[in-house]
Formats: structure tokens, sequence, C-alpha cells
């Protein structure tokens, strides 16, 4: 398997962080079957495999990224999606073994157009970006009525607790303390002095509309590759639910055009402002938003990501023990919320409000 290679934190490929996963491993997972594709994905192990005929998708974490306990917690939230009509995934079975925690799924339908692309790489038309925010407007509704508390301290998940709070600071403290890797990792950074200049500025924008979000557990990480396509171009299965909690509708909504329209890979990180109208307009024509989830909107843009930079940066510090990723995680914490202040990120927050506006009429 030396010859697998992941997607890294930049453009080129990357020797993966975990053992690609093997036929007989599979097997002892699901019975006899053989490895087809797989993932190029960076933060686990994952791929699809077949079994008399069928196709599976098997997914592999480190027992210190996910026990069983917090694989329950998203797929407890993937099956009340199912049985709303929610074009997601089957969840089929999960195990440890040794060291390991595996999960097994329907591999969904529709094409997986997106298969190889970045996270950030942007969508191959305005009229998938449509169709991504129509289907995750959609995904909003089937999630009403799912009332669990929000997860268990783990690595990689996209909260909304911080920035979500009266008192960022106070509760910043309380999220680092929470997670030692985490507190680790930052002792090397002069994050509270980085928060407190570049990211608390922002939560005072923020902080008067966060009283009328409501809460709602959400995908967090809604880009074109964990996305199956039907040929007319429509959304035909979301997958990986990762990175899901409970957040609110107007956090995950700002997370999908920070993914999608943004170029983060691309010098001067140029915007796809075509791309991001028609995702909002996609998604408002299924679910308006509130007047207060308009105004909070460019609000959140620029804090959307800084919750899972963090959990990111105690993943790579505690985990993985890569210096560099956690350099890069921690650039991306206050690199993303910097950018919003130039012209790109003005525009691209003008142009969010000036959406919202419109709908409202």
């Amino acid at each position: 398997m030396s010859s697998h290679l992941a997607h890294g934190l930049g453009t080129d490929p990357v020797a993966p962080d975990w053992p690609p996963l093997t036929d007989t491993e599979v097997t002892d997972i699901v019975g006899s079957a053989r490895v087809v594709w797989r993932s190029p994905r960076p933060l686990s192990a994952a791929a699809v495999v077949e079994q008399d005929g069928r196709r599976l998708f098997v997914k592999r974490h480190h027992t210190s990224v996910r026990t069983l306990e917090g694989l329950t917690e998203e797929h407890t939230f993937l099956r009340h999606l199912r049985r709303r009509g929610a074009p997601v995934v089957e969840v089929l079975d999960a195990a440890t073994r040794g060291e390991w925690t595996y999960e097994v799924h329907s591999t969904g339908t529709g094409t997986d157009l997106y298969r190889d692309a970045l996270s950030w790489s942007p969508f191959r038309s305005s009229a998938h970006a449509r169709a991504a925010g129509e289907a995750l407007a959609r995904l909003h509704l089937a999630a009403e009525g799912f009332d669990a508390p929000r997860r268990q301290v783990q690595p990689l998940v996209a909260s909304f607790t911080v920035f979500a709070s009266a008192d960022p600071q106070t509760e910043l403290e309380r999220y680092v303390e929470e997670r030692p890797q985490l507190a680790k990792g930052l002792a090397e950074f002069p994050w509270r002095e980085d928060t407190r200049r570049v990211l608390l500025p922002l939560h005072e924008e923020l902080a008067p509309h966060l009283p009328g979000l409501t809460p709602l557990w959400t995908h967090n990480d809604w880009h074109a590759s964990n996305l199956l396509w039907n040929e007319d171009g429509s959304v035909a299965t979301a997958l990986d639910f990762g990175m899901s909690d409970r957040t609110t509708a107007v956090h995950d909504l700002a997370t999908a055009i920070e993914r999608n329209t943004v170029q983060w890979l691309q010098p001067g990180f140029p915007v796809r402002e075509q791309d991001a109208i028609a995702l909002l307009d996609g998604y408002m024509s299924v679910r308006p938003l509130s007047l207060t989830e308009s105004k909070a909107l460019p609000a959140l843009l620029p804090l959307v990501h800084a919750e899972f930079a963090l959990s990111e940066l105690g993943y790579f510090h505690g985990v993985t023990r890569s210096a560099e990723n956690t350099r890069l995680a921690y650039e991306y914490y206050v690199g993303h919320a910097e950018w919003f202040a130039g012209e790109g990120g003005r525009r691209l927050l003008d142009l969010c409000g000036a959406s919202g506006a419109a709908a409202r009429g």
C-alpha cells in the first residue's frame, strides 16, 4: 500500500497519516470483501469495498479520534435524517478492533464527481452551487426535532460553543482546558493575544444576533466532495457526518459558503462570487432565512472556521504529532479571520448581507 497518497493541507499529495485499509482488514469487519477504491482524505482511512456484488463504504479511525460512543452520536443523527426522508447514507455497522474503530455505511446513490477534489476546491458550476444550497436547506428541515445534546469532547468536530457564547473569552478558556492536547499545542503560540486582537472584535458584530439563532444539529462540512450527484446536476446523497454537532442552521450555511466559494488553496484567495450567490439563492428557495439569520450570516462568516481550526490543531499536535500541520492549523485559526478584513473578505460579507436583505424583500 506504499503507493497510496492522501490529501495534505496544501495542493500536493502526501503520505497518509494512517495505514490504508486492506482486504484482510475489511473482511474481518464485513465478511469476505475486497477494496476497490481508497479515499485520499487525510483524517482517517476509508475505502469502498465490494462484497457479493454490492458495494459498501468502510471507514477506520484511531480510538484516540473516535470511540464507538463518539460514532454513535453522529450515527443517531444520520438515522434521524433518514427517517425524515433526507438523502443520506445508511449506517450498517460499527465495531472496535484493538486500537481501531470502524464504521460501515451504504455507498449512497449518485455519482461521486468530486471524490478526488481537495477540501476548499470550488464547484464545477454555479448550478452545482445552487443545488448544494437547496440540498443543505432540505437537510436542515429534516434535522428539526433532533434534540440530542452537543457531542462529547473529541477531536475533529466542528462545534459552535466559544463564539456562540456571550462571554467568548471565558468559554474559550474552558474549551481549551477540556482538551489537554489542544492546550499543549497552543502553548507555542500567542493565542490569547491573537484571539483578542482578531476574533473578539468579530464576535462583537455577531453577539447581538446570537439570542435569535435556534440550535440545530448540522453537517458542518458541506462541500462539493461530500455530495453525490444526479445526472441532472441535483444532489443525490450527502456524505460524511463526522464533523456534525449541535450548532445552528446559519452556522452551517456560513460554513458551506466559506468552504466552497473562497479558494483558500489559490494565491490571493479569490472568491467565486457567482457561486456564493447561487448557493444562497438555492438555500433560501427552500428554507428562507429569518431576519435574525440574515443579519447573522455576514457576522458569522469570519468566525465559522474557528472552533474546527482549534480542534484540528489539537489533533495534529496530540494525535499525529505534526509540528508543521499544528502551525498551519494555527494560521488557519487566525489567518482566515484576518482575511475577512481585506478587500476580498469585505466584498464577500457585503455580498452575503445584500443577498439576505434582497431575499427578505
